[in-house]
């Protein structure tokens, strides 16, 4: 991903999640934290399909719903998936569980222990098929109230 594709970004995230609207800024901070973590998805014709943005972040910790983080804290082992989103038109080309597998293999080779995320949108299924397991803690509760009463924290372990 690069700054130019945000407004294509911004575009998908307004069809995929209308229900969890954020800022630009959220996107653009994302992708200048964790640049190595920020993909596009294209599909036939170079148009986009897809993104994922993804960074570091303590496990057990969730950002609220369009909130800048200021900065990556330092020492932690845990990779947090902030957003994976599909177009309709792309779904069932296998290019999220693609991603999604890159992403884990991108992290366990620079050493984190774990993968987390929210599931939002009752994608818990195609989430539990990437090896992730809902975490249920209670002190995250109001920050997952940010996203629905359906929200989930999930968590996959990577293999050393």
């Amino acid at each position: 991903m690069a700054p130019a594709d945000l407004p294509a970004v911004m575009a998908i995230a307004a069809v995929v999640h209308p229900g969890y609207p954020e800022d630009e800024a959220v996107f653009a901070e994302r992708l200048r934290l964790a640049p190595q973590g920020c993909y596009v998805l294209g599909g036939e014709g170079c148009a986009l399909r897809g993104y994922l943005v993804s960074h570091p972040w303590p496990a057990g910790i969730v950002p609220a719903l369009n909130s800048l983080l200021g900065e990556i804290p330092e020492g932690v082992s845990n990779w947090y998936i902030h957003d994976l989103a599909l177009l309709p038109a792309g779904r069932g080309s296998g290019a999220a569980g693609t991603i999604v597998a890159a992403i884990a293999d991108q992290a366990t080779e620079r050493g984190y222990r774990s993968l987390a995320l929210v599931a939002v949108n009752d994608s818990t299924g195609f989430w539990q098929r990437q090896g992730f397991r809902e975490a249920h803690d209670p002190a995250l509760d109001r920050k997952l109230s940010s996203y629905d009463d359906a929200a989930r924290y999930m968590r996959r372990e990577l293999n050393d």
